[in-house]
C-alpha cells in the first residue's frame, strides 16, 4: 500500500510539473495583437478673400478620412494605414518597428520622420487645427526610409536615411535614380513632468533634387510650397520653383515651455538649395509662435515618445494663438515664391479620448508671387475630429 501510495504521489507531481511548465510556456509565448484605427474629420469654412483669383470658396467637406490597422508581436510592431477623402485612394502610414528595448528602436517603410517639433503629432492633432505653413513649405511629409530612435527622460535622438517622396508613387523606370536623403533630430529636456516641461532641439537634413516629369527638369528641381491654411479648398498660397538644382540643406532649431495650463512652442527654418550653371543659391526662411493654454483643465502634460506635449485630458478646453511667417522669395536667386504672414487664433474642446472639436479664425497675407495678386484671406472654421 505504501509503495503504491509514494508512485501515486511521484504521478501526481509529474503532472503539476508538467501543467506549470505548460502554463509558463503558454504566458511566455508572445500574442499577435492587431487593432483596427480610422480617422474622420468633417470641415465647414466661411472665406472671405480679398481678390477672387485664388478660388477660395465656403463650403463644407470630409478633408481626411483614413481607415487601418495596427499589429504588435513580441518586440514588432507595425501599421497600414489608407486615406479616402474626397473619393481619391491614397497611401498613408506604412511601416514596422521592432523595438530593441524601452529606449531602442528602429522603423522601416513610408512614414513621417522626425524633423523639428511639428513630428512630435499627426497632421490631425496639431493645436492650431493646421500646422504652419513654414512647416508644410520647408519640411517633408512621409518619405520611405529608414529611422532609429533612441528615447530616455532627458534626450530623444533620431537618425533617418529616406529617398524621395515619388518613389512611393512611381517606379525607378519612370523617376529614374531615385535622389537621397539624410535626417536628424536631437531633443534635451532637462524638465519633463505633469505641469512642468522645458525642451530645446535642433534638427538637421540633407536631400538631392526631385523627380519632376518633364525630363529637362528631373532631379534638377525641388519645388517649395505652402496650402492657404483651409482643407475644403485646397489652394497653394506659396510656391517656389527651383531649376538648376543640386543639393537642399536644412535645419531648424525648436523650443517648448510649460508651467501649468500654459505653454509656448517656437521654430525657425533655414532651407538652403545650392544650384548648377552659375545660378545663386535659394534660401527659404520660416518661423512659427504658438501660445497654448487651458481654460479648463489643469496643466499639460509631456509626451515623452515624440517630444512635444501630450493631448490635454478629456474635458479639457484650450486656447491656441499662432503666428506664422514663410519666404519663398529669394531676389538673389531670382526666384519669387511670395511671403506669407498667418495670424490664427484657436478653440480645442476635447470631448473625449476619441472627439474633438476645434474652431479656427484667421487673417492670412501673401505677397510678392510671381505671376499673382498680392492677396489676403480671413477664414472661420470648425472641425470635428474623431479618430479611434
Amino acid at each position: 500500500m505504501k509503495l503504491a501510495y509514494m508512485k501515486k504521489r511521484r504521478t501526481m507531481a509529474l503532472i503539476m510539473g508538467l501543467l506549470i511548465v505548460a502554463a509558463v510556456s503558454a504566458q511566455e509565448e508572445p500574442k499577435l495583437v492587431v487593432k483596427p484605427m480610422g480617422r474622420i474629420l468633417f470641415d465647414a469654412a466661411y472665406i472671405r478673400p480679398q481678390h477672387i483669383e485664388d478660388k477660395l470658396n465656403s463650403g463644407v467637406g470630409i478633408p481626411d478620412m483614413r481607415i487601418g490597422v495596427g499589429f504588435s508581436y513580441d518586440q514588432w510592431k507595425g501599421k497600414v494605414e489608407m486615406g479616402f477623402a474626397y473619393g481619391k485612394l491614397s497611401m498613408k502610414d506604412v511601416w514596422v518597428q521592432y523595438d530593441f528595448d524601452k529606449k531602442n528602436f528602429i522603423r522601416g517603410g513610408y512614414f513621417r520622420h522626425k524633423y523639428g517639433y511639428q513630428s512630435s503629432t499627426s497632421t490631425s492633432f496639431k493645436e492650431s487645427t493646421e500646422e504652419p505653413q513654414s512647416n508644410t513649405a520647408l519640411n517633408n511629409e512621409r518619405l520611405i526610409g529608414l529611422m532609429y530612435e533612441y528615447n530616455s527622460r532627458n534626450f530623444l535622438a533620431t537618425a533617418s536615411l529616406v529617398v524621395e517622396t515619388d518613389a512611393m508613387k512611381e517606379t525607378t523606370d519612370v523617376i529614374g535614380n531615385e535622389a537621397i536623403g539624410a535626417l536628424a533630430r536631437l531633443v534635451y529636456r532637462p524638465y519633463a513632468e505633469r505641469g512642468r516641461m522645458f525642451q530645446v532641439g535642433i534638427s538637421g537634413g540633407i536631400e538631392g533634387a526631385r523627380y519632376n516629369k518633364q525630363e529637362e527638369l528631373n532631379h534638377k528641381q525641388f519645388t517649395l510650397v505652402s496650402r492657404w491654411p483651409i482643407r475644403v479648398a485646397k489652394i497653394n498660397a506659396q510656391e517656389a520653383l527651383v531649376t538648376d538644382a543640386k543639393t537642399m540643406y536644412k535645419f531648424t532649431p525648436e523650443i517648448m515651455y510649460a508651467n501649468g495650463r500654459f505653454a509656448v512652442i517656437g521654430q525657425y527654418y533655414l532651407n538652403t538649395i545650392t544650384r548648377d550653371n552659375n545660378q545663386a543659391s535659394f534660401t527659404g526662411r520660416g518661423a512659427y509662435i504658438t501660445l497654448r493654454a487651458l481654460v479648463k483643465g489643469h496643466e499639460y502634460s509631456p509626451n515623452l515618445v515624440d517630444g512635444g506635449i501630450a493631448i490635454p485630458a478629456p474635458g479639457n478646453m484650450e486656447l491656441c494663438l499662432q503666428y506664422n511667417y514663410t519666404s519663398l522669395s529669394d531676389a538673389t536667386a531670382g526666384i519669387y515664391g511670395g511671403y506669407l504672414n498667418d495670424w490664427s487664433l484657436c478653440y480645442n474642446y476635447y470631448f473625449n479620448k476619441y472627439m474633438i472639436w476645434r474652431v479656427r479664425a484667421s487673417w492670412t497675407k501673401v505677397t510678392n508671387r510671381i505671376g499673382f495678386l498680392d492677396n489676403e484671406c480671413s477664414i472661420l472654421e470648425t472641425r470635428l475630429q474623431v479618430k479611434f
